[in-house]
């Protein structure tokens, strides 16, 4: 039985933005400080789009369409559709304001939460497609294009493309896979995407050949963790109980999205109460094993527990 957000009826998808340029090192900081600076303001309207733009931010004007892309795709910035306005987010605030976590980008727990903003929502079709529905672990770019194709063919989608659909997957590719530009030419702009830091895919042995790679992620923290498992419950379920198995399998969840194996998840999910301070509860009564929550689900305010991942690197660092 299909299951998640790609099989609503409603669904629109979305396979181009990025104007095919992966995500770069630099891009979401400079997006945020000239959000900021003209926030609340009626130019606020043309930051990405007056003739400044190209200027302002140092590139050509198809990067600065995909530089806004990716500030809005990674929850960094948002548009005000009521009255054309783009304000910054709490997670923006977070990383890049004034006193930002991670200005530079230099911390692991900053492309977690970026890439979690990207794959985690259904917004980026053929993002959340390949990590949360792709049923094989290794892959071609034709094979991942080709399922999507499909897909867009059974529920009828409007404006999927065989191109399109192919160079949103070359793109996808190009963010993650850090060897994709080996002996090649004309694609040095993956070498600058700061999620290829992640290794979540893997180029292998054979031409165009890649793996998604599954299995316990040392860099991404409990904070970041904690964060994402409310974010995805938020959007999931109403309930005060969320299983075992929706964690580790449902489109969307950190299991899925993160590529993390059960025992994984069940580690993380047994230090919850502590990451928590109780707000979150693992349980495993009367051969259940789900996680029950005390309080209201707020991913803004679930943003709290990522600070810590950020505490515990600096005083690793210092000690």
């Amino acid at each position: 039985m299909a299951r998640g957000p790609l099989y609503n009826e409603e669904y629109r998808p979305q396979l181009s933005g990025h104007e095919t340029f992966p995500l770069r090192y630099g891009w979401l900081k400079k997006s945020f400080d000239a959000v900021h600076a003209t926030e609340g303001q009626s130019e606020n309207k043309a930051v990405f789009l007056d003739d400044d733009a190209i200027a302002r931010f140092g590139v050509g004007k198809n990067m600065v369409a995909s530089m806004r892309h990716w500030a809005e795709a990674a929850g960094i910035i948002a548009a005000l559709s009521r009255d054309g306005l783009i304000r910054t987010t709490e997670l923006g605030r977070l990383l890049f304001g004034a006193r930002g976590l991670d200005p530079f980008m230099e911390h692991p727990s900053t492309l977690w939460l970026v890439h979690w903003q990207i794959a985690a929502r259904p917004d980026k079709t053929t993002w959340f497609w390949a990590f949360n529905h792709f049923p094989a672990t290794t892959f071609d770019r034709e094979h991942l294009a080709k399922g999507i194709e499909r897909l867009a063919k059974e529920l009828s989608w409007s404006r999927a493309a065989a191109a399109t659909i192919k160079a949103d997957v070359a793109c996808l590719v190009r963010t993650y896979a850090a060897q994709y530009v080996a002996g090649q030419s004309g694609h040095e702009d993956s070498l600058e995407s700061p999620l290829t830091e992640l290794g979540l895919v893997k180029a292998v042995g054979k031409k165009d050949g890649f793996r998604f790679v599954r299995g316990p992620k040392s860099t991404l923290g409990h904070g970041v963790f904690a964060y994402a498992l409310i974010d995805f419950w938020s959007r999931y379920s109403s309930s005060a109980t969320l299983s075992f198995e929706a964690v580790a399998h449902e489109p969307g969840s950190p299991g899925r999205v993160f590529l993390l194996d059960e025992n994984d998840i069940a580690d993380r999910l047994a230090a919850i109460d502590d990451v928590t301070g109780g707000k979150l509860r693992w349980s495993e009564t009367a051969g259940l094993k789900q996680v029950i929550r005390t309080g209201e689900l707020k991913p803004d305010t679930a943003l709290r527990y990522v600070k810590a991942d950020y505490t515990a690197r600096a005083t690793r660092e210092a000690a």
